[in-house]
């Protein structure tokens, strides 16, 4: 695991100032790979990397990572986890390490660009080539690592993290105010667009060539076409689950460094300790946050699952007092905004402090297995669309007292809904994910509301391509989430919080093939009589019946308490940057936060927090 960045087209800068610029990259990417750290440079291309060593910790297999022949130069953040079964296929090539990135040199020179198809892994990989001038930028297939990138006039950047782009001096410090709307409406800004003026990210399962002046897009994996066709046989279907998670947990286990894994208590991650201790044939690592506020508290689930497991579990209290002495580093780590982002750091630092540098997560089992409410609602819904025959003053007639009836945010999302032209995905998804509601983002900013672009993003198909639309009802849910909240606001908090500390978090649930398995799953199998009923029967036995049947919490730190309290501060400092500019009517969102103060049930804590990790955000990077 690394940090990764360059810069193409160096006319106009001297080797001394090139030499700083990779300087100050190395040092933004430094918490990232702090074992090791280095970059090549010729007369077009400069390209860094900092090492955080998890596989073959010897010194040559340190990046840059340069082919015999010189021909090739690479750097690559991630981890290659079937990189002995891909080596085994390269008898031609004499190694010199036992690391996968000299695998993917070697898969490289053998294959070029096809090689992509025979890993399993999560990456983002650099690629140049001496002889034609050109570097190859590419992503993993499901998003688990960033590559952002920025196109100037004269000089192409990217890197893992937007903050190392900015310190070079070449990106320009400013808003992408055009995407402010929708990050208000989703906590996030969904890829390829980011908050930060021409800087762009990579979508998942893509690739960039740059030549010279010209940059090519390519995508060499879409979910919904690769999405295999599956029996009907509910036993096989069980079976295929089994051995397909089994095997990723496996390929996940190995470690030249000390592994853990984070234990919730609720299904995903209780049944991966549950695997992963049987497989090591020892006792794991676990570690869970707990909480004074008993409500928020999965202490008893966590507790459950280490004890059958005989699990070595680490509990980590949170309180509003301790949390304020850590939330500026949390704050500091952001280097994207979104409104989850301190919940992973404060896990993760956990984690680091005990000794641990790997971590699997269950990251990516509500989505898959259909964990989420708006699955059954939205199959539900499908139902009801006789409805969409009654004129729309009269389905406005029955929503005003349902909006009533139901009260705050899910009674404005139902009404509304009952307003759509259609209830398929593009229409009723974007309702189901948005945080401030159409009337606050007009109120907030001061300028023009962009339309929605997510709307636009899920009828090209959900960003894994058209075909999504052929999937069953449930498996287009599962695409729809994976390519925006799981992706926008998961995946990118996972990464830029656990590597602010150094910390390796693997997701056994998005191994590849899996994913393509389970979205052939037609919905009579994998509709949830019980939460995740298909995972849980694919591994009977393995989870007690208390967690299996257990509430669902989620991990959410007790923020309406902390935030009208000991957090209040930070909570004003963010508000008044935002204020303070331009984009904001300071009014509004003085009165959005005195909303929250007063109890307004349709402005909770995650209505404020966004704003207030925009504003901090912007603060510490000096985004004009």
């Amino acid at each position: 695991m690394c940090g990764i960045a360059g810069i193409v087209g160096l006319e106009g800068f001297g080797s001394d100032d090139i030499r700083s610029k990779a300087d100050s990259m190395i040092r933004g990417l430094s918490h990232r790979g702090p074992d090791a750290s280095g970059h090549f440079i010729d007369e077009e291309v400069l390209l860094v990397q900092t090492r955080l060593s998890i596989i073959d910790l010897d010194t040559r297999s340190n990046q840059p990572f340069y082919d015999p022949e010189g021909r090739f130069v690479l750097v690559f953040n991630g981890e290659l986890y079937n990189f002995r079964e891909v080596r085994s296929k390269i008898p031609e090539y004499q190694f010199t390490t036992e690391s996968d990135t000299e695998v993917l040199m070697a898969a490289w020179k053998k294959w070029g660009l096809a090689c992509v198809h025979q890993f399993n892994g999560m990456f983002a990989i650099a690629v140049w080539d001496r002889q034609t001038q050109t570097l190859v930028l590419l992503r993993d297939r499901l998003g688990i690592k960033p590559l952002y990138f920025y196109r100037g006039d004269q000089h192409f950047v990217f890197s893992s993290e937007i903050r190392a782009m900015l310190d070079t001096g070449i990106v320009p410090r400013e808003l992408a105010s055009e995407n402010l709307a929708e990050y208000l409406r989703y906590q996030t800004v969904h890829a390829p667009r980011t908050l930060v003026k021409d800087v762009l990210l990579i979508p998942p399962g893509k690739y960039l060539k740059i030549q010279g002046e010209n940059i090519t897009e390519g995508s060499y994996w879409d979910a919904a076409e690769k999405a295999q066709r599956v029996s009907s046989n509910e036993v096989d279907i069980k079976n295929k689950i089994a051995d397909l998670l089994t095997q990723a947990v496996d390929w996940r286990l190995v470690s030249d460094v000390p592994l853990g894994a984070f234990l919730s208590g609720g299904i995903d991650s209780s049944l991966l300790v549950g695997i992963a201790s049987e497989r090591l044939g020892k006792k794991l690592d676990t570690f869970s946050i707990t909480f004074q506020e008993q409500e928020f508290s999965e202490a008893p689930y966590s507790r459950l699952i280490a004890k059958k497991y005989s699990a070595q579990h680490h509990e980590i209290e949170l309180t509003g007092s301790g949390f304020l002495l850590d939330i500026p580093n949390a704050m500091a780590a952001i280097d994207h905004p979104s409104g989850d982002g301190p919940n992973s750091f404060m896990v993760s630092q956990a984690v680091k402090k005990a000794g641990i540098t790997v971590a699997l997560s269950g990251l990516g089992g509500d989505e898959l297995f259909a964990g989420y409410p708006f699955f059954t609602r939205y199959l539900s819904l499908q139902s009801k669309r006789f409805l969409l025959s009654y004129p729309k003053y009269v389905r406005q007639i029955v929503a005003k007292p349902i909006a009533w009836f139901k009260g705050g945010i899910s009674g404005e999302k139902t009404a509304e809904t009952l307003l759509l032209p259609y209830f398929t995905l593009p229409y009723v998804y974007p309702i189901n994910r948005r945080v401030l509601s159409e009337k606050w983002v007009g109120r907030l900013l001061t300028s023009h509301v962009q339309q929605d672009a997510l709307k636009q993003d899920l009828a090209d198909g959900f960003g894994f391509g058209k075909s999504a639309n052929q999937l069953p009802m449930l498996s287009q849910v599962s695409v729809a989430e994976m390519s925006t909240y799981m992706q926008n606001v998961l995946l990118r908090d996972t990464d830029q919080m656990s590597m602010a500390h150094a910390l390796e978090v693997r997701v056994p649930f998005l191994d590849y093939e899996l994913v393509e398995f389970v979205l052939g799953i037609s919905d009579e199998l994998k509709y949830p009589k019980y939460a995740k009923s298909l995972l849980v029967e694919s591994f009977a036995g393995l989870l007690p019946d208390e967690i299996v049947h257990r509430p669902k919490m989620g991990f959410v730190l007790p923020w309406e308490g902390w935030l009208k309290n000991e957090l209040r501060p930070l909570v004003e400092e963010g508000l008044d940057v935002l204020g303070q500019t331009a984009y904001f009517d300071k009014r509004q969102t003085q009165r959005l936060f005195q909303a929250f103060l007063n109890g307004d049930s349709a402005i909770t804590w995650s209505r404020v927090w966004p704003l207030v990790a925009l504003g901090i955000w912007m603060k510490h990077n000096s985004i004009e």
